[in-house]
C-alpha cells in the first residue's frame, strides 16, 4: 500500500479528487496517510478530517527563519514516513533536503502544460490570468516529479484544455481543474502505486513495451 501524505494550502479541490478516486476503486495499493497545510483555514483540513486523516499544519511563520523551518518540515515528513508525497495545490517551497531526502517520491500538479507559464509567479490564479494575458488557444495540466527546479522536474503527464474566447481566470481555471487536473492527478498516483511508471535518462516512461535486461540509465519509481 502506497503511502501518500498530501500537502494543500489552499480548498483542496486535488485532495478530493484523490479521496474520491480512492473511494470508487480508480486510485488502488494507496492510502492517504496525512495532509499537510502551511494554513489553518485551508478547507483541505476540513476535507481531511472528514475522512479520518490526520491534518497537520506547518507554517513557516512559526519559527525563527525559513532554515529552521525547512529543518523542522523535512523532519516531519521523514517522521511521517510516505512512500509518496503531493504537492496539490502547495504554495510553499519544498525544501532542497526534502527533495534529496524524497528523491523522486515527490509529485506537483501545475494549470498549465510545462514549460509554458510555469516557474517563479506562476502559480494558481496566476497562470490563468497570464494564459489569457498571452492570448493562448490551448492550456491545460502537467504532473511532474519535483526537483530543486521550479516546475523543472520530469514530466509524468499532460493534458490539454481548449481556452475560449470568453473566459475569464475564474472560468479557465475551473476548466482546467475539470478537465485536466483532477483526471491526471489521480491516474498518476494510480501509475506510481501500481508500478507503471519508471524514469529513463530523467524522463518518465511507462513500463509496458520496455526492454528486459539491465540498463543504468533506468531508475525504478
Amino acid at each position: 500500500m502506497l503511502r501518500t501524505v498530501v500537502c494543500v494550502s489552499g480548498g483542496g479541490t486535488n485532495l478530493q479528487a484523490i479521496l474520491d478516486a480512492i473511494d470508487s476503486g480508480k486510485i488502488t495499493n494507496a492510502e492517504v496517510t496525512a495532509v499537510v497545510s502551511n494554513n489553518p483555514g485551508a478547507k483541505a483540513l476540513e476535507r481531511a478530517a472528514g475522512h479520518g486523516i490526520p491534518g497537520i499544519l506547518m507554517r513557516p511563520a512559526d519559527y525563527p527563519d525559513r532554515a529552521a523551518f525547512n529543518r523542522a518540515f523535512t523532519e516531519k515528513m521523514c517522521g511521517l514516513a510516505p512512500d509518496l508525497i503531493v504537492l496539490a495545490g502547495f504554495l510553499v517551497k519544498i525544501p532542497e533536503e526534502m527533495v534529496e531526502a524524497f528523491a523522486n517520491r515527490i509529485v506537483n500538479i501545475h494549470p498549465s502544460l510545462i514549460p509554458s507559464f510555469c516557474g517563479v509567479g506562476y502559480y494558481g490564479l496566476k497562470v490563468h490570468e497570464k494564459v489569457l494575458e498571452r492570448g493562448a488557444k490551448v492550456t491545460g495540466a502537467t504532473v511532474h516529479f519535483v526537483n530543486e527546479g521550479m516546475d523543472e522536474g520530469p514530466i509524468i503527464a499532460q493534458k490539454a484544455v481548449e481556452v475560449l474566447d470568453d473566459d475569464t481566470p475564474e472560468t479557465l481555471q475551473r476548466r482546467v481543474m475539470e478537465q485536466a487536473e483532477w483526471i491526471l492527478l489521480p491516474q498518476a498516483i494510480d501509475d506510481i502505486a501500481n508500478g507503471r511508471l519508471r524514469l529513463e535518462d530523467g524522463k518518465v516512461r511507462r513500463r509496458s513495451g520496455l526492454s528486459a535486461g539491465p540498463d543504468s540509465g533506468k531508475e525504478e519509481i
